[in-house]
């Protein structure tokens, strides 16, 4: 997989430089390592990275790009100091227009899906906090490595929210099955030093530059393993999670709008965002 001519793979890295790096947004910076192939997509909305419609959709088209273009993977990180990404958009919950809430929510499920199901190579380089879609695009990689002094998990339940299947499924092939429901029952987030203890990452690095390295060194070890087939036998342990998903895409969204228009999780979400503002005046 990574063992071409040296001339193809600069042609190869040319092309995607040249398609990539010139339509990266402000949302989201894309840099292409020429030896490698390998991509980094550094999330880049302030202040948190939260996914919003339009922030999710970029992703996907460039996850999709990156595909279409062959390239060897993809390690995703963020150009923030302190936020890797703060999940889904809050004020896509916050009093919605249901229309643009059920596409908001169809564009994080379609995140989650790029990245599982994708035939590259995946890795998160978690430089920041990382709750509810952060750790959702974390944990549909293949590999994780995170700074010291942040926390990550998916507390979706103490926002008054159903984790869906497809999340539940996604962590309950990283962790075991008892950790997984006492994490996602609790609203668990975890401290780094905590997620690796439980299996929720895998590697501690001591700034976002030697995580990056650490995830390409996950990569490059798979130099000599051909890589349709490593693809396919990736693929294959993760089909049951995607067909599921597939079959249940539709009733998850309709559970979602259903949900955030119940007067209880509004009225939630009316006061977590008043403690935001609050420390923010602080």
């Amino acid at each position: 997989m990574i063992r071409k001519s040296t001339l193809k793979v600069a042609h190869l890295a040319q092309i995607l430089t040249k398609r990539l790096c010139s339509s990266s947004s402000s949302m989201l910076n894309v840099k292409i390592d020429e030896k490698t192939e390998i991509a980094i997509l550094e999330f880049n909305r302030p202040p948190v990275n939260s996914l919003s419609l339009e922030f999710s959709q970029e992703i996907t088209r460039k996850i999709d790009e990156l595909t279409k273009n062959r390239a060897n993977g993809f390690i995703i990180t963020s150009a923030l100091d302190k936020v890797f990404c703060g999940g889904f958009d809050i004020q896509e919950m916050n009093k919605p227009d249901l229309n643009r809430a059920e596409k908001a929510w169809r564009a994080l499920q379609e995140v989650w899906f790029k990245i599982y199901s994708s035939p590259l190579l995946t890795a998160a380089a978690i430089n920041g906090h990382s709750p509810a879609g952060g750790c959702m695009m974390a944990l549909a990689c293949e590999h994780r490595v995170m700074l010291p002094n942040f926390r990550i998990g998916l507390n979706e339940v103490q926002l008054g929210l159903e984790v869906p299947e497809w999340l539940r499924a996604t962590m309950r092939n990283v962790l075991s099955r008892r950790d997984t429901e006492l994490a996602l029952t609790l609203g668990t987030i975890f401290s780094t030093e905590d997620a690796l203890k439980v299996g929720l990452i895998d590697e501690l690095a001591n700034s976002k530059e030697e995580a990056i390295e650490k995830c390409r060194n996950f990569m490059l070890q798979f130099e000599k393993i051909a890589p349709e087939a490593r693809s396919r036998t990736k693929l294959g342990l993760r089909r049951a999670e995607i067909q599921d998903f597939l079959a249940t895409r539709e009733d998850d969204v309709q559970m979602f709008v259903r949900d955030i228009q119940k007067e209880s999780f509004q009225e939630g979400i009316e006061l977590y965002l008043k403690s935001l503002k609050k420390k923010r005046n602080n």
